[in-house]
């Protein structure tokens, strides 16, 4: 009833999981990981201590291959289930016990693993895999997009669309540098959602990403002026009405003393266009 993609960038340190369904919430059951551990995505008749349980075993340095092994082997159920997970250090494994509803089955290879049950046919996690393997080099959450976003227009589940997920594990990582999830997005409930998961992550990497630095304009002259004319339009008068006004709408992780990222003056040249 489900199809994913358990992924891993060397580069950037980070682990992720991608999902969709005909599931109410699938993100609440298949994905789970850890920055330094893994990544694991439990589904089919899922037995969801497969995620805690692999990775406390993926944390004491073993690999996928050998996690699954160990989770499945003590299953009386794993003919019911399916598994696909990577390592620390990037090793993909995939499980479809025999008994999974067909048409089900998975892929795996360094740094990935799909895999997904009752879908239309193998060229879903086929064209995942592909999907995986063209995108190489680009942030992991648009690989994990990526392959998703295959599986999808390949047909995916063959019962229909409902949710979709996707997750990011990098150290230090959260909002606030605390916690180590970079990106927690969750579809509930769509008839898209494999769409509406792409829109939220552009959000997300509007709202959140970091600028470049190569980008950045210096905040004098003209340009300064400018600002403040915007500024002063929307109703921020104060002498930090940039930062204000950015806090006010969740830019404030883009922002850098003295200078403007032109993703953040493009969004204010914005909303004062429309502003009365």
């Amino acid at each position: 009833m489900t199809f994913s993609v358990v992924g891993f960038d060397s580069g950037s340190g980070s682990w992720g999981v991608a999902v969709a369904s005909k599931f109410l919430a699938v993100g609440a059951v298949v994905p789970g990981g850890g920055a330094g551990a893994g990544a694991v995505a439990t589904q089919a008749m899922a037995e969801l201590s497969f995620g805690p349980d692999g990775l406390d075993l993926l944390a004491e340095g073993n690999s996928a291959e050998q996690v699954i092994a160990q989770l499945t082997g003590r299953d009386d159920e794993r003919e019911h289930r399916q598994v696909g997970m990577v390592d620390s250090e990037g090793r993909g494994a995939t499980f479809t016990g025999g008994s999974c509803m067909e048409w089900a089955g998975g892929m795996a290879g360094d740094g990935f693993a799909v895999q997904g049950n009752i879908l239309v046919g193998p060229e879903v996690v086929a064209a995942m895999a592909e999907a995986w393997e063209r995108r190489d080099g680009d942030p992991l959450e648009r690989r994990l997009l990526a392959a998703l976003t295959a599986g999808d227009q390949a047909g995916g589940d063959r019962r229909g669309r409902q949710s979709a997920a996707l997750r990011v594990w990098r150290e230090g990582a959260a909002y606030g540098g605390v916690l180590d999830i970079a990106i927690d997005l969750r579809v509930d409930d769509h008839p898209t959602p494999v769409d509406e998961l792409a829109r939220l992550l552009d959000l997300h990497d509007l709202y959140f990403g970091k600028p470049d630095p190569a980008s950045l304009l210096p905040l004098e002259g003209p340009l300064a002026a400018e600002v403040a004319g915007l500024l002063e339009k929307l109703g921020y008068t104060m002498n930090d009405a940039l930062e204000t006004w950015a806090s006010v709408e969740n830019y404030e992780e883009r922002l850098v003393p003295g200078k403007i990222d032109p993703v953040v003056l493009r969004q204010l040249r914005q909303a004062a266009s429309t502003s009365p």
